[in-house]
This record gives C-alpha cells, sequence and structure tokens, in this order.
C-alpha cells in the first residue's frame, strides 16, 4: 500500500527507525524459542536425572526437578533487572544477541551431564535463566521503543501470543524427539536420547535467533527519548513500581492456580491425571484466545487499561471462587476458564501500559516486571503448596483475596493506571482506532 503521494509507509516507517514485519517476525520468534525450550526440557528431567541418582531414589529425583525449576527462575530473576538497565546504557540489540550467546552456551554443555556432575547442572540451569532474562523484558522494551503509539497494542498482544504458543510448542519438540532418535539409529548414525536431541534442537534454534536478530535488528532509536513523554520521571517511576507490584501479585495468584489443578487430582479420586492435563492445555488455549481476542480489536488502543484491569480481576475472582466451591468436573472447567481468561486479560494490560515508560528507562520498566513475574511465581508455588495441604480446595477462595486487595488499588488510586494513557485515548476515538487498525501493518 502506499500513500497519495506514492511512498510506501513501511518503507517510511522503518528509515524512521521502526520495525518492520520481518524484524518483529525475528523479535516474536526470539520469544517463541525461550518458552520453548524451557517447556520442552523440563518435562524430560526427570528421566533424564535418574541415571545420576542412586537407584530407587524417586524422590530424590522429585526433589532435584523441583530445585531445578527454582534456580532457573531464580536466575530469571536476578538477571532481568540487571540486563533491561544494561539495555538502557549499552543498547537492547547488543543485550539482545548477548542473551541468546549464554542461552545457547548454557545449553550444549547439559549433553554431557556425567562430565559436568549436579552441581554442573544446577549451575547451567541458572545460566540459562539469567540469560532468558535478557530476552523476556529487552525483546518488548525494543517493540516499544521502535513502535509508533497506534501499532504498540496489537504488538504486544502479538508477543504474548508468540509466548504462550511457545510453551504449547515445547511438549511437541519432545514428540518429535523419539521417532527423530529412532530415525537416526535406522539410518546407522547411531543412537541418541531424545533429551540429547532436545537439548540440541534448543541451541540449534537459539542460535539460529541470535544470527537472524544480529542482522535484522534495528540500529537508531525510533523517536527522541523526549518526544512522546509527558510524565515527569518521579511520576514515572512510581508508576513503574505500581505495574511490578500488580505483575508480581498476578503471578503469584496463576502459579496458585496451576499448582492447585496439579493438586487437585489428590482431592477428587474421579480426576484423572489426563483431565488435569486437559485444564492446562484449556488454560493455555483461553490465554491465546484473549491475546487474539486484543490482536484483532485493539481494545487496548481505545479502552482504558485501568478498565481492561478491572474486569480481568473480577473474572478471575470469579473463577477463582467457582474453584473453590465446585462440586463437579464441569464447573471445574467453566472456573479454570474464567481464571485464565482474567489473568490473560491483565498481564498484556500490565506489559502495555508499561511500554509507556520513558524511553530511557524502557529496559529497566520491563526488566522489573520480568524480575517482579518471577518472584510471584516462585512465592506463589511455595504459598499455595503450604495452603492446599493445610485448607485443600477453599485456597482457591484465598488466592482471590490478593486480587481483590489489588482491584481496590485501581479503585482508590486511578492516577497510578490513568494518567499516562489518558493523553493518546483522549486524542482518538473508537472509529480512528477502527481505521488505523485497518490501514496499518500489525
Amino acid at each position: 500500500m502506499t500513500t497519495p503521494h506514492g511512498v510506501d509507509p513501511n518503507r517510511s516507517l522503518q528509515a524512521a527507525g521502526g520495525l518492520g514485519r520481518a524484524q518483529l517476525a525475528w523479535l516474536a520468534a526470539g520469544v517463541f524459542v525461550v518458552s520453548a525450550g524451557y517447556g520442552a526440557l523440563m518435562p524430560l528431567l526427570p528421566g533424564w536425572l535418574e541415571p545420576l541418582m542412586a537407584p530407587g531414589g524417586k524422590a530424590e529425583v522429585a526433589r532435584h526437578v523441583g530445585l531445578l525449576s527454582g534456580v532457573y527462575a531464580g536466575g530469571v530473576l536476578v538477571g532481568a533487572p540487571l540486563w533491561g538497565f544494561a539495555s538502557d546504557r549499552f543498547g537492547r540489540g547488543r543485550i539482545l544477541v548477548a542473551g541468546f550467546i549464554g542461552y545457547v552456551a548454557s545449553l550444549l554443555p547439559l549433553l554431557r551431564p556425567d562430565w559436568i556432575g549436579m552441581a554442573g547442572i544446577y549451575g547451567l540451569r541458572a545460566t540459562a535463566g539469567f540469560f532468558v532474562a535478557a530476552v523476556v523484558p529487552v525483546v518488548p522494551a525494543l517493540v516499544a521503543q521502535h513502535t509508533p503509539e497506534q501499532q504498540r497494542a496489537r504488538r504486544f498482544a502479538w508477543l504474548g501470543a508468540m509466548s504462550l504458543l511457545g510453551f504449547l510448542f515445547g511438549p511437541a519438540l519432545n514428540a518429535t524427539a523419539a521417532p527423530l532418535s529412532s530415525a537416526l539409529q535406522r539410518a546407522g548414525i547411531g543412537m541418541r536420547e531424545p533429551t540429547d536431541l532436545v537439548i540440541v534442537m534448543s541451541a540449534a534454534l537459539g542460535a539460529l535467533m541470535m544470527l537472524g536478530l544480529a542482522v535484522t535488528l534495528p540500529r537508531a532509536a525510533a523517536q527522541a527519548p523526549a518526544a512522546d513523554n509527558p510524565v515527569d520521571g518521579n511520576a514515572d517511576r512510581k508508576r513503574s513500581i505500581a505495574l511490578w507490584a500488580l505483575n508480581g501479585v498476578v503471578m503469584f495468584v496463576l502459579a496458585g492456580f496451576e499448582l492447585g489443578i496439579v493438586l487437585q487430582g489428590q482431592q477428587h479420586a474421579t480426576l484423572s491425571s489426563r483431565e488435569i492435563s486437559l485444564m492446562f492445555a484449556e488454560c493455555s488455549l483461553v490465554m491465546l484466545g484473549i491475546n487474539a481476542l486484543l490482536f484483532f480489536t485493539g481494545l487496548l488502543e481505545w479502552a482504558a487499561g485501568r478498565g481492561v484491569m478491572a474486569a480481568g480481576l473480577v473474572l478471575a475472582t470469579v473463577g477463582l471462587a467457582m474453584l473453590a466451591q465446585h462440586r463437579s468436573d464441569g464447573w471445574m472447567y467453566v472456573g479454570v476458564s474464567l481464571t485464565a481468561a482474567g489473568t490473560g486479560l491483565v498481564l498484556p494490560t500490565i506489559a502495555y501500559l508499561a511500554a509507556g515508560a520513558s524511553r530511557r528507562r524502557l529496559g529497566t520498566t520491563m526488566g522489573g516486571l520480568a524480575a517482579a513475574a518471577g518472584l510471584g511465581q516462585t512465592l506463589g508455588s511455595a504459598a499455595a503448596g503450604w495452603l492446599f495441604g493445610a485448607v485443600a480446595q477453599l485456597s482457591f477462595a484465598w488466592l482471590a483475596l490478593p486480587l481483590l486487595a489489588t482491584l481496590g488499588t485501581l479503585l482508590v488510586r486511578p492516577a497510578w493506571w490513568s494518567a499516562r494513557e489518558l493523553a493518546p485515548v483522549l486524542a482518538r476515538t473508537p472509529a480512528d482506532s477502527f481505521a488505523r487498525r485497518h490501514t496499518q501493518e500489525p
């Protein structure tokens, strides 16, 4: 499409430092790859660790799997704010490529666990989390920096969808490893363990992302820092802190909710492991559907973010209340859907509002979001384990309390969530947003 003056708007956008479709695709693919790598490797860890344990040490294997998940999350928690701050100082492209280099380097030594030992495995999983933390906050910061306001909501919904698709793709990567191992053996190449093939494929995808991003990343800032930052630095920092706290609370509840689904098998004899797996798939698909809704409707372009988050918190609270009181599996599926839909509305909205931070602090803001998410997830899993051991199914109701408290802050402190978004929202009508969505790229 060209303008009446014969100028290609996509070409003009790239010339001004904006992201072209190929650049956006590489960034989204980077998020997809690190999500898929985590989702692919974690289910294989028990069988992979068993040869390193004493015979009959299944309890020890389970303990190590939990701890390895924890050290990975710890690496993200430590790395996200550091990488975000560094990206503000040294350039986001360099930090993003460095993150993928470290990610690949932390995977390959896992091919010889007998060489590195358990201490080495723990160190490598923590290192992987630390370098993935260079991807998680820097990609949205880069997209926000190089995206005009009218396209930002759709692009953030796209990034969220790619992250969810990555988690769903992880088990598919596992499924291809076993037949690939058999095919290699039939071809005379030799027997390769499926876990080793997953590690190699994850590392290969990471290396591909590293090369693609190194070639395609924009070199110049899209806009001057002062051009679209009407809020002073002190208010900007306060809003960032409020968003970090909200992100941590929602991830705390989401982690507890997911652990609660797993533990329902102990509470209800009729609930099989297959049904629990279906509930997890349902949760991911509902959240993916919410991201699609945000992408195709451009809801965040014209609706106040505070209202969208309030609606999401109400939905999630109703879903948790339903789970706390359900007496049949059918109602449990409904509760899972409502909780997933609510959290699926809130999390992309938080990221979208955070993208309005000062250009000089975008990396720090996004790094803080990722760190808050990691902290909330870690604390939520620990707290939910204790809660479900104490009050069983009623734990879902207790998990709703942080959401209700957060909903109260949305009502009592509207300036924390609305001041930055009012200017662009009031400057356009729903009709304007509709026109923009149908005349510009995603």
